[in-house]
């Protein structure tokens, strides 16, 4: 009988195998990509091709897994893309990556919250009618969803993804929660203190007394020469980021009433350990010349 670290191995080298192959690929100039925008080619029209350093193309749907954050646990039921372009370095294999051509480098897919604001209530010090008001609101507006949103550069390591060590992407976001009682601007992270995701198909290394998850790379496939690489079926994962407090719900009124209500509710700030991201999806990643 494989054991689970005998099968965690054997995957280990057979990803590694794969990097090797990948790197020599993506470092490729003379082998033609083949005919693009075929039936079944990705779609990779936001690569950013005015940038010349741009080598290849990247676009990952995310359809599955989920955002844990403090108390709240969110599924991934509507899809997530991830998009723009790769520069390559050809010695190292080393990858950067760049926005998409339109700015939506990342959709902003708003997610529904289980149970919305049940159970959210005014602080007691609130005095009344104030309080009244907003149990009011509450009761009425009670279904919330959560929306992340890049604040800062995306890192890509293809290298790391295939090796199943380290991240293989690493979002900086924030979440808005919205409904019409928290307003436009209830934010969980900020430009100054995102929540920074590093989503690893490998195994992660968070602190105690939260224990490591492992992710999977799903089925690696080359095709067009090594020219389009594809991955479907993957499992990025991290459970070593923080989240800070939520911040501005309610609005520039009553923020000072209703953001302890949601942090508490919600177990915010959440240390490293305390959360979660599973993303299960697939990718594609190809040369630029897919794209002219």
């Amino acid at each position: 009988m494989i054991t689970q670290d005998r099968r965690i191995r054997r995957r280990i080298r057979r990803a590694r195998a794969v990097a090797a192959a990948v790197a020599a690929a993506l470092a490729a100039t003379a082998a033609a990509p083949g005919a693009a925008g075929a039936q079944g080619e990705p779609d990779f029209s936001q690569c950013p091709l005015a940038n010349p350093a741009v080598g290849s193309c990247f676009i990952a749907r995310i359809t599955g897994g989920q955002f844990k954050i403090g108390n709240a646990t969110v599924p991934v039921d509507r899809t997530i893309t991830l998009q723009g372009g790769v520069i390559t370095d050809p010695e190292t294999g080393e990858t950067e990556f760049v926005e998409a051509a339109n700015g939506q480098t990342l959709s902003r897919t708003p997610l529904v919250v289980p149970g919305g604001l049940l159970g959210l209530a005014p602080p007691a010090w609130v005095p009344q009618p104030i309080r009244g008001v907003l149990q009011e609101a509450i009761d009425l507006f009670n279904e919330v969803t959560a929306t992340a949103e890049l604040v800062g550069p995306v890192g890509f390591s293809f290298n790391n993804f295939a090796n199943l060590e380290g991240p293989a992407i690493t979002l900086p976001l924030r979440v808005t929660l919205s409904n019409p009682f928290l307003g436009p601007s209830c934010r969980i992270g900020s430009r100054r203190q995102p929540i920074v995701l590093r989503l690893t198909a490998g195994t992660t290394s968070p602190p105690p007394p939260a224990r490591p998850i492992t992710g999977n790379p799903g089925d690696v496939t080359f095709e067009h020469a090594g020219q389009l690489i594809r991955s479907r079926g993957f499992e990025l994962v991290d459970n070593a980021f923080a989240a800070p407090a939520a911040d501005g719900c309610g609005g520039l009124l009553f923020s000072w009433a209703i953001d302890p209500v949601v942090n508490l509710k919600e177990g915010l700030p959440a240390a490293a350990g305390a959360n979660e991201a599973r993303q299960i999806g697939e990718f594609a990643l190809g040369d630029r010349r897919f794209a002219e």
